[in-house]
């Protein structure tokens, strides 16, 4: 029998096309870079940069892009098995400016349907991931049927086996919706979480892990507040809550009463994408090694920080010895 993966993501896979210009708006931008992308697959890289052995359950469309993607996973070390072709979607793209310290605006080309989207239910392999020492799922996968399905499904599967992470991965134009949250999304992003917030309640009821900002975290809470966000989580079902804060630093919250709350590793911002994956394969990294909640959050947050001064998300994933040094430069 083949040794579980140490982690299984589930969700988006795609092709970033990022600038290599910063600072420059998008319709002026003449050279381009291509990179592997799509949070979920971004944080099976992020793991496997730090030596866990990892998978991604995700489809392409039938193109040279997926053919791309594949090849790009391989080379990663990531096992991409379970990454198969839509004929009928082309494969994502998506296009960013960069506009250092903290605007990076995304634009998403997804339509008609994304083929992350198609993944059927009875195309799992319920065992790998039952057997798997972590799973880790999105709320983007949560957006649309076949995949809403197939998200619930695999949780189902899953059953609490060992640790299950709810990235909470709040991307309200997958929803109807427009900008951020309600904060800024008006009337529109209040109505799309309206829309999201019981399929997220229905996954929580599944996961032993919920990780988000506070945007995400309002979408399947209703709160804002990081610490009643958190206490709402447990109380959904989770065993541990991450509530990311950006500069004020991350909030952890263990249903045993532990609490962590760690401040930002501060960096020079090249481009903000990208640092919440490498948080989250570090998250699972710390959670694999046992770690207690504080140096757990402080060597997600150093991951975080890396790629944040770097220029692109999955080539920019740190490995250990870089994210060691990383923080032995700041004792």
């Amino acid at each position: 029998m083949t040794e579980p993966y140490d982690l299984i993501t589930m969700g988006r896979i795609g092709v970033d096309i990022y600038p290599l210009q910063t600072g420059v708006p998008l319709a002026q931008v003449e050279t381009f870079g291509k990179f592997l992308g799509g949070s979920a697959t971004n944080v099976a890289v992020a793991a496997a940069r730090l030596g866990r052995r990892t998978a991604v359950i995700s489809r392409t469309g039938h193109d040279p892009f997926g053919d791309y993607l594949h090849q790009a996973l391989r080379e990663f070390g990531v096992d991409d098995r379970w990454v198969s072709p839509v004929e009928e979607y082309p494969t994502p793209v998506t296009f960013c400016e960069i506009f250092p310290p903290d605007d990076f605006p995304l634009y998403f080309y997804r339509r008609p349907k994304a083929p992350d989207l198609v993944i059927h239910p009875e195309e799992l392999d319920r065992d790998a991931i039952a057997a798997a020492r972590i799973f880790w799922i999105t709320g983007t996968g949560l957006c649309e049927e076949p995949s809403r399905g197939a998200t619930l499904a695999a949780l189902e599967a899953r059953a609490k086996a060992g640790p299950t992470v709810f990235d909470l991965d709040w991307r309200p134009m997958f929803w109807g919706g427009e900008g951020g949250a309600s904060k800024d999304g008006g009337a529109t992003g209040a109505a799309a979480m309206d829309t999201a917030r019981p399929y997220y309640e229905a996954a929580l009821r599944y996961a032993t892990v919920a990780v988000g900002n506070v945007d995400e975290a309002e979408v399947a809470t209703g709160l804002r507040e990081p610490k009643a966000c958190a206490q709402a989580l447990l109380e959904l079902g989770v065993e541990l809550a991450v509530i990311k804060q950006g500069p004020k630093g991350v909030l952890a919250v263990h249903r045993d009463g532990r609490v962590a709350e760690v401040p930002p590793t501060p960096v020079e911002v090249v481009n903000g994408l990208g640092a919440g994956d490498s948080f989250g394969g570090a998250l699972c990294h710390g959670l694999l090694s046992g770690w207690d909640l504080e140096p757990m959050m402080r060597y997600a947050n150093a991951a975080g920080a890396i790629v944040a001064s770097r220029l692109a998300c999955s080539s920019a994933m740190p490995t250990a010895d870089e994210v060691d040094a990383f923080l032995a430069d700041r004792r």
